[in-house]
């Protein structure tokens, strides 16, 4: 698993690092809020474990900050506090699962699985780009109102695009995420480029306004129009 560590707590922190490397899990860590959240938008995370009381954002900002971007990732909740409420928040917010400190390793690995094998729950409908909309229940690609054909690999190269708005993702990243099931494709060919000018003839032919940018030498992104 990467797991992403959110917490202020220098020891604690450093101890968790240890124990997902002795696993042969990789682990990176945030020791505070902004960073945090910075790092969880950016990075590609199978579980995030993240503290409720920080420096510059607290978890719940991060929490709700998340869930807003429509992002699924599991996220175990740490905190000293008892407080049921505090819990009910941070569940109403999104949250997978809390664990109050002190706590046993082996006692967050099992959770982490646990989340990890949860399917995951839609927490926004519809993903949007300027005036292009996708429908994550019917599958379903609008722009300006107009109803796009794509194919299923469009749409999932699609969607993984605007899960990511506004971040420029590599060849790599798309390649990974898009084709990681998929035994048959050639992991040295321009398939990414291909689908990529796919979705450039459906989406931004004949528009004033292009959403799909390629970011020469980093990768592609797909962002809201300025202005």
């Amino acid at each position: 698993m990467k797991i992403l560590i959110v917490e202020d707590e220098t020891k604690l922190a450093q101890a968790l690092l240890q124990g997902f490397k002795e696993r042969g899990d990789i682990a990176e860590w945030a020791k505070d809020g902004n960073l945090g959240l910075e790092m969880a938008m950016e990075g590609t995370y199978d579980a995030a474990i993240l503290d409720v009381m920080l420096p510059g954002k607290d978890g719940f900002e991060i929490l709700a900050a998340l869930r807003k971007a429509g992002s699924l990732m599991p996220i175990v909740m740490l905190t000293a506090r008892s407080s049921v409420d505090d819990k009910i928040r941070g569940l109403d917010l999104g949250a997978d699962d809390y664990l109050p400190k002190p706590f046993d390793f082996q006692e967050l690995l099992a959770r982490l699985r646990a989340v990890t094998r949860r399917p995951a729950v839609e927490l926004r409908q519809v993903l949007s780009v300027g005036d292009l909309e996708l429908d994550l229940q019917t599958r379903e690609v609008h722009r300006g109102g107009n109803l796009l054909d794509l194919t299923a690999k469009e749409l999932g190269v699609l969607e993984y695009l605007m899960r990511r708005k506004g971040l420029v993702l590599t060849r790599t990243m798309i390649l990974e995420h898009a084709w990681a099931s998929d035994y048959a494709y050639d992991g040295g060919s321009n398939i990414v480029e291909v689908y990529i000018n796919f979705l450039r003839k459906k989406i931004d032919l004949g528009q004033t306004t292009k959403l799909i940018h390629t970011v020469r030498g980093a990768g592609y992104m797909i962002s809201e129009p300025e202005g």
